[in-house]
């Protein structure tokens, strides 16, 4: 009975505070997207060389894009004329590198941890989207323009022009955004809080330690390997991952499992055969997994 209310007591306290953090966090990224035009995001993406690849990181760190939503932008960007780099580190970037993700393990994890993932994940996006770029990966495009396809999360938009509208009213706006945003996932969440909740009140801590643990080499390439056909949210395999890390999982083999699930998933890899050649869609499932591992045993080095 201890142990069951333990449970529960978990999936409350987590569930109310990702639902907090979701909220705050969509509501400060939809403010901030209402003053950036798009055709001045699209000018400032065709910087040159690195500073096009740092761009394109940047502008995909600012936009709260699942792995799906983040293909409708990649194919605006390309028919745009913005380079190829800065598209991929983009493509990179944006599901990786999102607010949401930040945010949750920055608070529940610590700020060390968020910044080491930051600077990880962003120098991936930045140095990938410039490898493919010179590898002449442009030529691997299709002329074709994907249809559209659900993935059980809403794409978001970037403002047009800035709104000259009062404060009270872009709140107002931004937090029905951030809601709309917020009830796709709702489902995904509590999904993944109710599986950290069972792992964290009855899964054995020694056959965690024994299977994820840090003394186990594989453990971070097998949940990188987990992570990218998994298709989990951020916001489900956060509070999946914390359970795992109470029981013992190394650090490094829960990020490895986060950037798999959050970079690449089935659905996106369908939508992204429409964009590229079948070369380019394994290069970039390659880049997510090395991302992957490689943060993965960062995170293990620093912890």
């Amino acid at each position: 009975m201890n142990t069951l209310i333990e449970t529960i007591k978990y999936f409350l306290f987590i569930s109310v505070e990702l639902i907090v953090l979701f909220m705050l966090i969509s509501m400060i990224v939809e403010l901030i997207l209402m003053y950036i035009p798009a055709e001045k995001i699209q000018k400032k993406l065709s910087g040159k060389g690195i500073i096009g690849n740092i761009l394109g990181a940047v502008f995909g760190s600012l936009t709260p894009f699942c792995a799906c939503s983040t293909i409708p932008m990649t194919v605006g960007l390309l028919n745009a004329g913005v380079p190829f780099g800065s598209t991929m580190s983009f493509l990179i970037s944006s599901p990786l590198l999102n607010p949401i993700i930040i945010g949750m393990l920055a608070v529940m994890v610590g700020i060390k941890a968020a910044v080491i993932y930051f600077i990880v994940a962003f120098a991936a996006a930045v140095i990938f989207g410039y490898f493919l770029e010179k590898t002449g990966g442009i030529k691997y495009v299709k002329n074709l323009k994907p249809k559209p396809m659900g993935c059980g999360c809403d794409s978001e938009t970037v403002a047009a022009e800035p709104k000259k509208i009062p404060f009270k009213e872009k709140l107002r706006q931004a937090f029905r955004g951030a809601w709309g945003s917020m009830k796709p996932i709702l489902g995904y969440m509590f999904i993944g809080v109710g599986i950290g909740a069972v792992i964290y009140g009855y899964l054995p801590e020694d056959f965690v330690v024994k299977v994820a643990g840090p003394d186990n080499p594989f453990a971070i390439p097998v949940a990188a390997i987990v992570g990218v056909p998994l298709y989990i949210r951020a916001e489900t395999a956060i509070p999946i991952g914390l359970a795992l890390m109470g029981k013992g999982m190394s650090i490094g083999a829960v990020i490895a499992l986060i950037i798999g699930g959050a970079g690449m998933a089935i659905p996106e890899m369908s939508m992204l055969a429409g964009i590229f050649k079948r070369k380019m869609v394994v290069m970039i499932v390659a880049v997510i997994f090395l991302t992957a591992v490689i943060a993965g045993y960062i995170f293990n080095m620093f912890y």
